[in-house]
């Protein structure tokens, strides 16, 4: 997969999702539709994980510094 923005990602997501509930695809077009959807939910999840981290990070250093004034 192209480097992609968590947003760009997400709204594919979205797409899929309203084309499989749609039930307009055949069980092939699902199929792949589905598989891409697992890639772009992975993507997600990591992205949103190394925000979560970088969050952490950020509050654990903010009250090490005030711990030290």
């Amino acid at each position: 997969m192209t480097e992609k923005t968590f947003e760009q990602a997400m709204n594919e997501l979205e797409e899929i999702v309203k084309r499989l509930e749609s039930g307009t695809t055949n069980l092939e077009e699902s199929i792949e539709l589905y598989k891409k959807g697992l890639d772009l939910y992975s993507f997600c999840f990591n992205k949103l994980k190394e925000a979560e981290k970088l969050i952490v990070k950020i509050s654990d250093d903010k009250v090490g510094e005030d711990n030290n004034a």
